[in-house]
């Protein structure tokens, strides 16, 4: 693979030769000049389905937007905001910004008030655009004295900035792209961060660039496909979605937008396509809700034996000879069974499937990838433009997030701390020089996590340096490989491991109020709400039968010795999690801090797993 190690540090040169000329609208003049009647779009109609939209006609759109951006007198280096749900506006109104050397400062949709007062304050944008008139009133209401206007999509706004452009003539809007290099900033993207007031990430054109090379280089059969068909339906604010969304651009490949997630399975259906860009999250309410669907009984045991089927047959993959006669035979029963109706439910394309933005339990990964799915997981930062490594589909391996994308280099710390340098390191911190050199030692950007690579170079995610807990007996343990194993039980929403400074590792468990209702009625007990059925001993014995098996799989030291629950929902809405679904931690011990200082008190809601 062309993979170095020396001295601690891996790295894997990029191949591609770069011009400065080439910005992230390069890629869409490119497809404009190669095939230009190919589509490279497609958007949603008003009966439902989807029109293609060629890639000329997504330049002349972006060409259109661009000339009303310029009539507003928003030129190279001002800064636009765009506050909305994943849509084609979104796209359009970014490349046309991006056209230009704007740069565009996203603002999440769930971002309250006091966050919008923020950004706007701190990256000062002349112009936000919002989808809906609510948020727009939102941010007249809250934004900082720079923004001198707000649009909406609902409102006719990508319309309304193309009118305003209709006297700049071609010759204008070439001139105005002139002296636009790799080396302008395309993006400051604000992270929400898991404490304190999000901080920007300046990410420039060849950050972008270079990434989008480097991820060919790593994934061919996917990126330099014309069968590949990309639906976006995690948000744009964030980078790895914004990201991928111009890696199929820069490809040959085609892709679409969905904002609502609850019509997720008809637009697969309708849209049927073969890459899929997710959160683990996802995948466990499909494996819930099918397990739900199942029912009770011999149903649900058909269903089990055909889950586990699966997840041999995958572990099989990996085996020197790979899976045997009997697993394959199985599989294919299971697949007649049961299988075949989720495989049938993401569509007839479906082949790739991306998990990042939090760890992926590898059983569930194994699952999957029994349906015929090739699942690739992924990590990176918004400070290193989204990926960083990725699967290689010649080389997966389940539990690890893949080998390092071409153009970076990694070495570990003493601590075992992620240090990277190369194509993806954002510039820095807008106008946070402290943040800035704080992140950074000899060149090497922190990456906060904690992680191990093996002798193929793929990295293993271990956690967060900050997140590591350190018991009272001097036992490190890291919380993310127990909660991301207990979230795939279908009760459990979200679970927090707790045990800093204490005697024992204990965990607070919120239930799934959406998946309650069917799991009661599969076990035949009368319907009951979160607060009562939190108190019966079904749900109790469920969870702590879950807790002992995932206990197995770590030390004494390490193993959750008691649980309670809590009455709650962490969201993105309540701020529990930030946009990309990551805990804040800090915020979930001291809003729980009573609940947390129970499990070690002798309390009678406490529970303890023996």
């Amino acid at each position: 693979m062309g993979l170095f190690k020396k001295e601690k540090v891996w790295e894997l040169p990029l191949k591609a030769q770069v011009k400065p000329n080439h910005t992230l609208f390069t890629f869409l003049e490119q497809r404009a000049a190669k095939a230009p009647h190919e589509p490279v779009m497609e958007r949603r109609t008003v009966v439902g389905g989807w029109r293609n939209i060629s890639a000329e006609e997504l330049l002349n759109e972006v060409n259109e937007v661009a000339k009303g951006l310029l009539a507003m007198g928003i030129k190279k280096g001002d800064k636009i905001s765009i506050m909305a749900a994943t849509c084609t506006e979104w796209s359009i109104l970014d490349l046309a910004a991006l056209s230009l050397g704007i740069i565009v400062v996203p603002i999440y949709e769930s971002d309250s008030g006091a966050q919008i007062e923020w950004i706007t304050n701190d990256a000062q944008p002349v112009l936000v655009v919002a989808d809906n008139r609510a948020r727009a009133e939102l941010v007249k209401a809250t934004a900082g004295p720079s923004v001198k206007e707000v649009l909406y999509f609902e409102d006719g706004a990508i319309r309304k900035i193309q009118a305003r452009g209709m006297n700049i003539s071609d010759p204008e809007l070439a001139h105005a792209r002139a002296d636009l290099t790799y080396h302008d900033v395309a993006t400051i993207i604000y992270t929400s961060g898991t404490t304190g007031m999000p901080k920007g990430v300046t990410l420039t054109h060849r950050n972008f660039v270079e990434t989008i090379y480097g991820c060919q280089e790593a994934v061919p059969e996917i990126l330099l496909s014309k069968d590949t068909r990309f639906l976006l339906f995690l948000p744009l604010a964030h980078v790895l979605a914004r990201f991928v969304q111009f890696l199929i651009l820069a490809g040959e490949g085609i892709y679409a937008h969905t904002s609502d997630t609850k019509n997720l399975l008809g637009d697969l259906k309708t849209f049927q396509p073969s890459l899929l860009l997710l959160v683990p999250r996802v995948l466990e309410k499909i494996y819930n809700s099918a397990e739900a669907k199942a029912g009770k009984g011999i149903k649900r045991k058909i269903f089990r034996w055909a889950a586990k089927t699966s997840i041999e047959y995958s572990k099989g993959l990996d085996s020197r000879f790979g899976p045997s006669f009997a697993q394959r035979r199985r599989l294919k029963l299971a697949h007649k069974l049961v299988l075949h109706k989720i495989r049938e439910a993401l569509g007839p394309n479906m082949r790739y499937i991306v998990s990042g933005g939090a760890p992926l339990s590898p059983t569930l990964g194994h699952f999957f990838r029994g349906l015929g799915l090739d699942i690739l997981e992924g990590y990176g930062l918004s400070e290193t433009t989204g990926p960083l490594f990725i699967t290689r589909l010649s080389s997966p391996k389940m539990g690890t997030v893949g080998n390092i994308i071409p153009g970076n280099r990694i070495k570990l710390s003493d601590e075992g701390e992620i240090l990277v340098q190369g194509s993806t390191v954002f510039a820095g911190y807008y106008n946070n020089e402290a943040a800035t050199t704080e992140a950074f030692t000899e060149n090497w950007f922190h990456t906060g996590d904690v992680g191990s690579v093996d002798r193929k170079g793929r990295l293993s995610i271990t956690g967060r340096s900050k997140d590591l807990l350190v018991t009272a007996g001097g036992k490190n343990v890291a919380p993310a490989a127990l909660e991301e194993s207990l979230v795939t039980h279908p009760l459990v929403s979200h679970v927090v491991v707790v045990g800093d400074q204490k005697p024992y590792i204990s965990a607070i468990v919120t239930l799934d109020a959406e998946m309650l209702p069917t799991w009661l009625k599969n076990h035949g007990i009368e319907p009951l709400d979160v607060t009562r059925a939190v108190q019966h001993h079904a749900v109790i014995d469920s969870i702590s039968k879950a807790i002992l098996q995932v206990n197995k799989s770590v030390s004494k030291a390490e193993s959750i010795r008691r649980f309670r629950f809590v009455n709650a929902e962490f969201s993105v809405e309540n701020g529990y999690l930030t946009p990309s679904m990551k805990l804040k931690r800090a915020k979930v011990a001291k809003d729980f801090a009573a609940e947390i200082e129970s499990l070690y008190d002798g309390s009678a809601d406490s529970i303890s797993v023996s």
